[in-house]
């Protein structure tokens, strides 16, 4: 016979019985297999006993030949014998009568123990069932709540706190996702508008000419590629995050070079004093990701300076660790808003950075392309204003035959 399915309104009770129905068979089983273990011990001990009684001998029968005082005697002690055995049958337990009621006593204690099971689940359960309720509607509704379970520390507490951190860094994460989609939306809205703004007002002039005309599309172009250079960096930041998809061995030294070469000319177009002390600094990585992180610093150091400023870019190893170093002269940067430039769209001034062309993700991708690799980043306000940005790996893994790490290379640019 086909039964019909539960309704969804019961389907929940049914899942929240069924732990309960478990620990409630299982505390039964547990005093039922103790009852037993007890009830055999105590027949086998009442068997031990009925077989090694020992017997009592029966008194000897008064004789006529003994004095009248003597007879009496021998019968005093006859009637006193069958006086004991009927005592003796009449309180004896045999085995098998003991081993009845043993069986009826289990009985009622495996009943007796299936009650109880069944009330200490529920009160066991009874916090679990608050926790997974709470996370639900925390889950539905908003993640600003907490479980925030009272009482002493114990296995249950442990994991309502767990819960809680958990909560907390999915509520950080969203609230990050939600503020990056809307400055990403704001960042890619403004090129598209002005690019827009510009089209129309060079079509709507009447007296426009060829070279008013060619004037708007330059513009336009260079408007359409920062929006180019903002989503190239959108991409590089969303790959930082996923992770590294291959690692292989590099040298910083040998990035570093290669980077402060193909920016020699706009160091010295801003007449920005650049020393590199590059030692080699063999790492395990993403090549593309660790060239993105080298330039996104030196860019970051160049832009974001004063006239006749300098730059200072370090590579090493230091216990094992390879690091990176780079340093540079500037406008100050107070301390508390240090960790802020990291996150991204997060500019120390909109008008400074307007002015120096920079799109607000240099240094979130460089903080995410340092986490991807496992590295550690610390950055603090410069002595001379600017920022000084290190950035410490972890130790390579097993070199490749055919990596030779670069020579000690040292360098200034005017």
């Amino acid at each position: 016979m086909h039964l019909p399915a539960l309704p969804h309104r019961f389907r929940p009770w049914r899942r929240r019985r069924s732990a309960r129905l478990r620990l409630t068979a299982l505390y039964g089983v547990l005093s039922v297999l103790s009852g037993a273990i007890l009830v055999a011990g105590v027949y086998t001990w009442q068997l031990s006993i009925a077989s090694v009684r020992p017997a009592v001998p029966a008194p000897p029968a008064a004789s006529p030949q003994q004095p009248p005082l003597a007879q009496a005697q021998a019968r005093i002690q006859q009637l006193q014998y069958q006086v004991n055995a009927l005592s003796d049958r009449m309180n004896a337990i045999t085995p098998h009568s003991l081993l009845i009621g043993l069986v009826i006593g289990l009985g009622i204690m495996a009943v007796v123990s299936a009650v109880l099971g069944w009330l200490v689940a529920g009160r066991t359960l009874r916090p679990l069932r608050v926790m997974t309720e709470t996370t639900r509607q925390i889950s539905e509704d908003d993640l600003h709540r907490r479980l925030a379970m009272p009482g002493r520390r114990d296995e249950l507490k442990d994991l309502a706190d767990t819960i809680d951190g958990l909560l907390a860094r999915l509520q950080a994460a969203f609230d990050a996702q939600r503020q990056f989609v809307a400055n990403a939306s704001h960042e890619l809205r403004t090129p598209l508008t002005l690019e827009r703004a510009m089209l129309e007002v060079a079509l709507a002039d009447p007296d426009a000419t060829a070279a008013t005309l060619r004037s708007a599309c330059e513009e336009a172009l260079a408007v359409g590629q920062q929006q180019e250079q903002l989503i190239e960096a959108l991409l590089t930041l969303a790959r930082s995050q996923r992770g590294l998809d291959h690692k292989e061995p590099l040298d910083l030294a040998g990035v570093a070079a290669r980077v402060l070469d193909a920016r020699r000319q706009s160091a010295q177009a801003l007449a920005l004093d650049v020393a590199a002390t590059l030692v080699p600094a063999p790492v395990t990585g993403d090549p593309g990701l660790a060239e993105r992180l080298v330039a996104n610093l030196a860019d970051n150091a160049l832009r974001y300076n004063r006239p006749g400023g300098h730059v200072q870019m370090v590579t090493g190893t230091a216990g094992g660790h390879a690091f990176l170093r780079v340093a540079n002269s500037g406008p100050p940067v107070p301390a508390a808003q240090v960790r802020r430039l990291l996150q991204p769209f997060q500019r120390l001034s909109p008008d400074r950075a307007a002015q120096a062309g920079g799109s607000g993700l240099g240094l979130s991708i460089v903080a995410a392309i340092v986490k991807a690799h496992g590295a550690v980043l610390s950055a603090r306000p410069g002595p001379d204003g600017g920022l000084s940005i290190e950035v410490t790996f972890p130790p390579p893994a097993a070199p490749s035959d055919g990596h030779r790490p670069s020579r000690a290379i040292r360098s200034s640019a005017p």
